[in-house]
């Protein structure tokens, strides 16, 4: 399997989770609504990009994978079931996999960043962060 694949799978994986999460089984046949995260709606396209690409016999397994996990959205197992429906269908098919890679925002997936407490601060990226009383910064 390439490392393209592979990577994409893993970045796919948090769209996948969120659009079953808001969707559930029904994610195949469901509208982008907007009262969902955008998060979830690009693993709603994702998934149904997959569904219209794929013949009978694997349009039928990708349902089983996409009805097993949002049954069970704790089960690891479900969810890889999927992911490998994902790179069964993305290794046969390499135009849609570029699709699919379109589809994922340029910062390659979703950042949650926290902080919490007095004085707390939180970042996605930064140079140089001093918290606490009489801090000094040397070059």
């Amino acid at each position: 399997m390439s490392a393209e694949i592979v990577q994409f799978v893993g970045q796919a994986g948090p769209y996948l989770t969120a659009a079953l999460g808001a969707y559930g089984a029904g994610v195949l046949t469901r509208t982008e609504n907007a009262a969902v995260d955008a998060t979830a709606n690009v693993g709603r396209r994702m998934l149904q990009s997959v569904w219209r690409r794929r013949d009978e016999p694997g349009r039928a397994a990708l349902e089983a994978a996409v009805q097993d996990a949002a049954e069970a959205t704790d089960d690891e197992d479900a969810a890889a079931a999927l992911r490998q429906q994902l790179r069964r269908a993305v290794r046969e098919d390499a135009e849609l996999l570029r699709e699919l890679v379109g589809l994922l925002p340029a910062t390659g997936g979703p950042v949650t960043v926290t902080a919490s407490g007095e004085r707390a601060i939180a970042a996605q990226t930064i140079g140089t962060a001093i918290t606490g009383d009489n801090a000094t910064l040397r070059p």
